[in-house]
This record gives structure tokens, sequence and C-alpha cells, in this order.
């Protein structure tokens, strides 16, 4: 008996720690030309638990209106432990059932959007730079497009800071490039909420939920009913 009361004061006490840990995501993208890499990597007690995930490869498939993607993941420390690589290739039917699903997880939860205002107020900007290089190889035409990234980049961060936590004021940069025809651009972010706001938050998508389960497609039905409607 007393064995079962250390057990559980101790699980309680992990989950109280857990509940008011931070969660941190470091966010890593390039893009120079052809060449893409994503690299995303989850933190937790101060480094002490990790989850990578690489995306060193996004291309266009030759034979087909595809995207392959190789993806490259990573548990604890890299030089202890080995890659788990995976090839997976998106096609239409891909984005199509996933754009179908998240429509009907859509219908099913009610007031959604506070749910998500609410958890993404909780969301801390520690650190966001996005930088560009871009050139057409004409002055007056990489002018203008240098300017029209300055105005997206400044919406785009004018959306995060009205919608979350921004810690620090974001660096960014726009250069052109006059004599090539170049596109080069980097961004990083490190996000942070505490686990216990998200837990919190699927909990109100559990008690907001309305209706009966959702119908959710694989990619086998969604081309099934395609075909049975034509």
């Amino acid at each position: 008996m007393v064995w079962v009361l250390i057990i559980v004061s101790i699980l309680m006490l992990l989950f109280v720690l857990l509940i008011f840990s931070k969660l941190t995501i470091l966010l890593n993208y390039y893009h120079f030309n052809d060449n893409d890499d994503l690299k995303v990597e989850f933190r937790l007690w101060f480094g002490l638990i990790k989850y990578k995930i690489d995306v060193p490869l996004i291309k266009i498939d030759d034979n087909s209106p595809s995207i392959i993607v190789k993806r490259k993941k990573k548990k604890g420390n890299e030089k202890t432990k080995k890659d788990n690589v995976s090839v997976n290739q998106i096609d239409k039917s891909d984005v199509m059932t996933s754009f179908n699903n998240t429509k009907e997880l859509l219908e099913h939860v009610f007031k959604l959007h506070l749910i998500v205002r609410k958890f993404f107020k909780k969301v801390s900007i520690k650190k966001l730079e996005w930088h560009t290089m871009v050139g057409v190889g004409d002055a007056a035409y990489t002018g203008i497009i240098t300017g029209g990234l300055w105005a997206i980049k400044g919406s785009i961060i004018g959306l995060l800071s009205h919608y979350l936590a921004m810690k620090q004021i974001p660096e960014l940069s726009v250069t052109p490039h006059f004599q090539a025809a170049v596109i080069q651009t980097r961004f990083t972010g490190i996000f942070q909420f505490r686990i216990g706001h998200a837990i919190l938050a699927g909990l109100k998508l559990i008690k907001f939920w309305k209706g009966g389960k959702p119908h959710l497609k694989s990619k086998e039905n969604y081309a099934n009913e395609k075909t049975n409607s034509v």
C-alpha cells in the first residue's frame, strides 16, 4: 500500500511538473533557388528531451505532378541515436484529403476560433529572423519585387504580433540583387508555450465538440469518391 502511494505521488508530481513545463519549438527554413531545407526541433526541460525533424529535400517529381519530400527524424542526442529516414510523395489527392479532413474537423468544433486565439496568446515568439535576397536580372522589376516583399513581410509580422506574444523585435531584411536572377531566403523562429496551456486548449476542444464522430477520409477513399462521382 505504501509503494502504491509513493508511485501515485511520483506520477502526480511528474504530471504537475509537465503542466508547468515550457515546450520550445525551433524552426529553421532555408531556400536558395531550387534548394530547400527545413529543420524543426522540439525541446523540453532545457533540451533534456529533444525531437528533431529534418526535411532536406523538397522537389517536384519529373514523372508526375507531385512533390517529393525526404524527411529525417531524430530523438534525443543525435550522436547516439540513428536517423529515421522516410521519403513521401505528395500529390493532389493528399492535399485534397487533408483539406477535406480539416474542414470536417472545423465543422465539429463550436467556437474554435476563440479557443485557438486564446491559446495563441499564450505562445511566445522568443526569436524571429527573416532575411531575403531577390533579383530578376532587371533593376526596375527587382525594385518592384523588393517593395512587394517588404509589404508581405510587414503584413505577416503584423498578424503574428496580433495573435501571438512577440517578445523580441523581429529582424527583417530584403536585399535586392540587380545583376542576376536569384531568390534566397532564410527564416529562423523560436516559439515557446507551456504544456498546460496546450492541454487546456485540448480540453476546451473536447468540451465544445458537437455532433458525432467526424468522417475522416483517407487518400484511397477520396480517390474512390472522385471516380464514382465521374
